[in-house]
């Protein structure tokens, strides 16, 4: 917290109010109940406000620190050959009943084409397919003035971190994204693909991104945006259509090498739709990556989707606090990411065995040194002292027993 110039001013510490306010979704209450109502604390609401309003407070510094620590014990957990992915994707938080909250705007909802009150939510977040670690956001209102209900209500120096966060607010999705994953990497956050969803499925994004990652990604059916296929330039539906079939049910169609870009080929697979009688399209920029492994590593864009459900529903991302100010909801925001993070860290410590350290490759190495026939040895033995106790068969007949059987082993 210090690095990221979170300090203490005046009053009580910012780490036992940020403490309290990260607990108060696992005690069931919100901040209104945790802080006004009750009033346990040793802080009163003002001071609380105070420190989610601070200027100059990095909270997505903070949050990008704490997950680079986790995301390197996960790490430690893990097979050097683990597939280890970045995730891009943007959900909406919705403030449906606000007016006077600042930067709220009209922001379209991709999947179901409506527009809504409140921010686009997007996320940066690291998954190697068992543990998922929130690793940068931003909360973006519109670029476009007319669809803002408010603007910039607060006075602000241009020295701070809010001038920039407000800044970022109104840029275009697009301009944020390789900043984000620059932002990870420079912070030693190891990862081998960046997954995306289709609304990020443009050449121009992906040719971008590619230079710091491979990108693997979801393609969206659209007629302005052609692919070079054996010197023509196609739309990806007649790409489809010219490309040869594998024979039967297969779950992969086919793959096809193209070029997007000058002097940028890339790998299209078409995969079998389960839902409904159709096709879908997955881009990779790694060339060498084989069809099914493409598809694999793809499903692991599936845990943000997991995240956004769990932030909202149980971690009060959405309904958390009634705040006005933007930098209030950007350390609202940043707090319940890392709720998140700490369920994520708990979670693989309970359910991960090589958590236990020395004690894990103990164990390991006992069941290693045991070879087959010492282990035959004992089990026999045990199943003589089960003989011996029913009184169905005298000691010469066990031991005549237990001779074939090792007899006829060692003979094999």
């Amino acid at each position: 917290m210090n690095r990221c110039g979170i300090r203490k001013i005046r009053g009580a510490r910012p780490l036992s109010i940020i403490t309290a306010l990260f607990c108060f979704p696992f005690q069931g209450v919100n901040l209104y109940w945790g802080m006004v109502h009750t009033r346990k604390q040793e802080f009163g609401e003002s001071t609380v406000y105070d420190v989610l309003r601070r200027l100059n407070f990095n909270w997505r510094a903070l949050l990008l620190s704490l997950s680079a620590a986790v995301i390197r014990f996960f790490i430690s957990l893990s097979n050097e050959r683990r597939e280890t992915v970045l995730i891009i994707d943007d959900s909406i938080v919705e403030r449906p009943r606000s007016k006077k909250v600042e930067l709220l705007a009209r922001v379209r909802d991709h999947c179901t084409g409506k527009y809504l009150r409140g921010f686009r939510f997007l996320n940066l977040a690291w998954s190697d397919g068992a543990s998922t670690a929130p690793v940068d956001f931003a909360l973006l209102s519109s670029s476009k003035p007319e669809n803002r209900y408010q603007g910039v209500t607060t006075e602000v120096d241009k020295r701070s971190y809010g001038y920039l966060r407000r800044k970022e607010a109104i840029k275009q999705v697009t301009e944020l994204l390789e900043p984000m994953v620059k932002r990870a990497l420079r912070a030693g956050i190891q990862a081998r693909y960046l997954l995306m969803d289709s609304w990020f499925g443009f050449p121009a994004i992906i040719t971008k991104l590619s230079g710091h990652l491979h990108v693997i990604c979801m393609l969206k059916r659209m007629k302005t945006v052609f692919y070079t296929y054996q010197g023509r330039k196609m739309t990806l539906t007649t790409l489809h259509r010219v490309v040869k079939k594998r024979p039967g049910k297969a779950r992969i169609l086919a793959s096809v090498l193209v070029t997007i870009a000058p002097e940028q080929i890339v790998k299209i697979v078409f995969v079998r739709d389960r839902r409904k009688k159709d096709w879908l399209a997955l881009l990779s920029t790694d060339i060498d990556l084989a069809d099914t492994e493409i598809v694999h590593i793809y499903g692991k864009r599936w845990d943000i989707e997991v995240f956004f459900k769990m932030s909202k529903k149980y971690l009060h991302l959405e309904k958390g606090v009634q705040l006005r100010n933007f930098d209030g909801l950007i350390a609202h925001t940043a707090i319940a990411l890392m709720r998140y993070l700490f369920l994520s860290y708990r979670q693989r410590c309970e359910t991960d065995d090589r958590t236990l350290g020395e004690l894990f490759r103990a164990g390991c190495n006992e069941a290693r040194d045991i070879s087959l026939l010492e282990a035959l040895q004992r089990i026999l033995t045990l199943v003589a002292d089960a003989l011996r106790r029913i009184d169905l068969s005298s000691d010469q007949f066990i031991q005549q027993l237990i001779d074939d059987i090792m007899r006829i082993i060692l003979l094999k």
